[in-house]
């Protein structure tokens, strides 16, 4: 995945986004299954702003650069930024606006070239599940989302502690966040 161009990532993201909008009926069904929220709310905010994430994202794939830098700090020194993904990415997502949240987390680190290992909410899994359909339907190759279902204490727990995830991203209570750190 990281390999790929950043334009062949944005267009992968675009083509999610096409197809979220495209499935927008039977995702607003699945939040409505998942944790009871309205279906009108679903269809009109939920899917809507994960598709529009999706495509926001898609552009700034090929924004994301390295840059040389003038600092202030006198003397000969230069600065330097360099365009490199985190590398696997755990990201652990709640029960409320489980789709929505999930295009937060994910679509950013798939602009920047990450992978990820997503772990829903035991309690709201369908989206995320339906949503890695999705993702291998617009030809985000196999491996680059990795969807896993479980409990926090056992799944979540794994995916933060395990030493391939260089980077944590994770919404919840305060008592989990501080477990997780």
């Amino acid at each position: 995945w990281s390999r790929m161009t950043p334009s062949e990532r944005g267009r992968l993201l675009f083509k999610l986004a096409d197809l979220v909008e495209e499935n927008a009926e039977e995702l607003a069904e699945l939040e409505v299954l998942d944790n009871g929220k309205p279906l009108s709310n679903a269809l009109a905010a939920d899917v809507p702003l994960c598709a529009d994430m999706f495509r926001y994202m898609g552009g700034w794939a090929t924004k994301i650069t390295g840059e040389t830098l003038s600092i202030s700090t006198p003397g000969d020194y230069h600065a330097f930024t360099l365009r490199e993904p985190v590398g696997v990415v755990g990201q652990i997502i709640p029960w409320n606006a489980p789709l929505l949240i999930l295009s937060w987390k994910v679509a950013p680190a798939l602009a920047a070239g990450c992978t990820i290992v997503l772990k829903p909410a035991e309690q709201t899994p369908l989206t995320a599940l339906r949503f890695g359909e999705l993702a291998q339907e617009a030809g985000i190759p196999k491996g680059v989302i990795n969807i896993v279902t479980g409990f926090g204490e056992t799944a979540g727990a794994a995916i933060a502690a395990h030493p391939a995830i260089d980077k944590v991203s994770f919404t919840g209570s305060s008592e989990v966040g501080r477990i997780i750190v």
